[in-house]
């Protein structure tokens, strides 16, 4: 059960950390990131961050290079919410394929 506090924190990091990704993505053509959910552990000390990647087949591999780069993610995080936050997150990342497995389902009734 996430209290207000959470839940105002995990908006406010999905909305920055979309925005970083928007920027970063730009010097890739075909590749699109999403920030689909942002969970917050209940002391705001991890943050898990899941991502939606177009295309998908590359999803880990994106992922992973998101992952090697967490360091400077965090810090260009930190720069952006640093009147708001004092203590920045750990952050973890994880693809998101709800809407892979939304449209497994999707064929599978039809």
């Amino acid at each position: 059960m996430e209290t207000t506090r959470q839940s105002k924190i995990s908006r406010l990091l999905q909305k920055e950390l979309s925005e970083i990704f928007l920027l970063q993505t730009k010097g890739m053509p075909g590749v699109l990131i999403s920030v689909s959910a942002v969970r917050i552990s209940p002391d705001l000390s991890i943050a898990r961050v899941y991502l939606s990647v177009f295309p998908s087949e590359r999803g880990e591999e994106i992922v992973k290079n998101v992952n090697d780069n967490m360091k400077s993610i965090r810090y260009e995080l930190g720069t952006r919410v640093r009147h708001q936050l004092r203590i920045i997150p750990e952050l973890k990342f994880f693809v998101d394929d709800s809407l892979d497995y939304i449209e497994k389902i999707d064929s599978l009734l039809k």
